[in-house]
């Protein structure tokens, strides 16, 4: 029991809940924005589009409501509503990513002069460049 307190202690101090925390934030925070990009942006031009169709309304009628019994259908315009926000929240995902890649890849590349490289990959760079030089060194000794 104590062995568990002690890793769930170095979870918490590490940073890793935190980082954590703070992308379920933001992923809340980003969802709101996507929700309102799509009802208020994206739908409406695309309801001019298709001759004023509200997709919320769209559904598929299994039973009408009567006397007693609420109406039971299938809302399938509900799910075209998700299925544009899942695409939207996806590629913003994807140029996100891409894009924080691009700048990774700049950092790490030890040749590019305009990217301040870091310390520690600066350092593995000339860790490669020795021991590639020992190993042309020890293949020219062996012919």
């Amino acid at each position: 029991m104590r062995n568990f307190f002690t890793e769930f202690k170095n979870f918490a101090i590490k940073g890793n809940m935190v980082d954590m925390a703070i992308g379920i934030i933001i992923g809340a925070s980003f969802n709101a924005v996507v929700n309102t990009l799509v009802k208020k942006i994206i739908m409406p031009p695309l309801s001019l589009l298709t001759g004023g169709i509200n997709l919320d309304e769209h559904k598929y009628v299994l039973r009408a409501s009567s006397e007693g019994f609420e109406e039971v259908a299938i809302g399938y315009g509900d799910l075209f509503n998700v299925l544009i926000d899942f695409t939207i929240v996806a590629f913003t995902i994807f140029i996100v990513v891409k894009g924080m890649n691009r700048f990774r890849n700049q950092a790490e590349d030890v040749t590019n002069e305009k990217v301040v490289t870091p310390k520690d990959i600066e350092l593995l760079s000339k860790i490669e460049k020795l021991l590639e030089e020992q190993n042309r060194l020890l293949r020219k000794e062996k012919n």
